[in-house]
């Protein structure tokens, strides 16, 4: 089954109504699937297909998708949300290096199992998830 089609499912298995609206949304955040957009970025992508939807509208849809975990929010200390769509695959989630300068976004691998299970073992803790975020500057803005 394809990712569009198992989020369609989802959205109606709970209950909603899959809108024109809305799966223009679903398939610009599927476009979109390795950016880490904003509110008002997915908007104004919605917007070109769809002229007359209201930035309301997205914001409603994305928080619908955040709460049925099709989505990860993020904050990446800029003031804004940002958005990414949830990989079933992963355990954890992967971590980011945010460029201060650029606001730029790179992910990386989980390399924290070891420690981890160091921690689960010494304190007797139950370690569910991790959110590990790095900020400096990225090698472009470097130069």
């Amino acid at each position: 089954m394809k990712h569009i089609d198992k989020i369609k499912n989802l959205v109606k298995e709970n209950g909603y109504k899959l809108t024109p609206q809305r799966l223009a949304t679903i398939e610009i955040i599927l476009k979109n699937k390795d950016k880490h957009l904003t509110t008002e970025e997915i908007f104004t992508e919605v917007k070109k297909a769809y002229p007359n939807i209201g930035l309301a509208t997205v914001y409603r849809t994305i928080l619908l998708l955040d709460e049925l975990k099709i989505l990860t929010k993020h904050n990446f200390d800029d003031g804004k949300y940002r958005y990414e769509l949830n990989d079933s695959s992963e355990s954890h989630h992967h971590h980011h290096l945010i460029c201060s300068k650029c606001s730029r976004v790179l992910e990386v691998e989980d390399l924290l199992t070891d420690l981890e299970e160091k921690i689960e073992k010494t304190y007797k803790f139950k370690i569910t998830n991790h959110n590990l975020q790095f900020f400096g500057l990225c090698d472009r803005c470097i130069k």
